[in-house]
């Protein structure tokens, strides 16, 4: 036989993994089904009883939550509180968004003004709204503000800014940074710089970014007045408080159908930021 039938051969033959990694892969999920077991015994989890969770939960719904109050979730004043949900939610991605349009570009490391204060500074900023559940956030502003809309807009507000705060800085940082330079050589200043040759790359992801948060951030909504922010929430914490179940599966239904809602919008933009963004790709080819 050749040498080269014989090189052949030898490349035709396929292994997923080779001694070491074999070894180590074998390692890795055997310390993994380990620590997954012994949480299991020291959690004292009785997994008979947890895979009948399921039916319980059928027969509770099925005695308590049914049938809903439909005609509860119909009144006025639930309506009411349906649009002061969707108003915080508008307000906290908005001014959310705006805010974290500037911190992403000082906590963008290839593009801030100033690595040396700015950026972890702004990256500081990203980190503490990200790191405070907005419920949390929600029990802080209520404490300061009193009950009302104001400290759920101001909780989503911050729960914005953590969360498109972050993907924003990350889209930057892998833009192509030839444009930039080049700005910087002709003598542009870091607001120019930002405006001509950073925002046109992210423009279009940053666009897809905005959509998903005010999904997010309506969905969030939804519940943070259970905590004193108004809206739908405080209708489903008082009906949950005066065991009103059916009242509470009616009120369950509605937050579903308008999340529902919601993601069928979300997902309406973003096939149509997708075609917009396939069609410039074409145009630019």
């Amino acid at each position: 036989m050749s040498t080269q039938s014989q090189t052949q051969n030898r490349q035709l033959h396929w292994q997923r993994y080779r001694y070491p990694q074999s070894l180590i892969q074998f390692t890795l999920v055997l310390l993994a089904l380990s620590a997954l077991a012994y949480s299991i015994h020291f959690l004292n989890i009785d997994l008979q009883r947890l895979l009948s969770v399921f039916g319980r939960v059928g027969e509770v719904l099925a005695e308590r939550y049914f049938p809903p109050d439909l005609a509860y979730i119909s009144q006025p004043g639930y309506l009411q509180s349906v649009i002061e949900s969707i108003q915080m939610a508008y307000l906290g991605a908005i001014l959310g968004m705006l805010l974290a349009v500037p911190l992403a570009w000082f906590a963008a490391w290839n593009v801030t003004p100033a690595r040396r204060w700015l950026y972890p500074l702004a990256r500081l900023a990203i980190m503490g709204s990200r790191s405070v559940h907005e419920m949390i956030w929600t029990i802080l502003f209520v404490t300061v503000l009193g009950f009302g809309m104001l400290p759920g807009v101001c909780a989503l507000v911050m729960f914005c800014i953590g969360f498109a705060g972050k993907l924003f800085a990350e889209e930057i940082e892998v833009i192509d940074m030839g444009q930039v330079e080049a700005m910087q050589a002709n003598g542009a200043n870091p607001l120019q710089t930002f405006m001509y040759a950073v925002w046109p790359q992210v423009r279009t992801a940053w666009t897809g970014i905005a959509i998903y948060t005010w999904d997010v951030a309506f969905r969030a909504a939804t519940v943070v007045g259970f905590f004193g922010a108004g809206g739908m929430g405080w209708y489903l914490k008082r009906n949950v408080q005066q065991l009103e179940t059916e009242r509470v599966a009616a009120i369950l239904l509605s937050i579903v159908l308008l999340v529902l809602v919601s993601e069928l919008i979300s997902a309406w933009a973003r096939h149509r930021l997708s075609r917009r963004r396939a069609g410039n790709q074409l145009q630019n080819a």
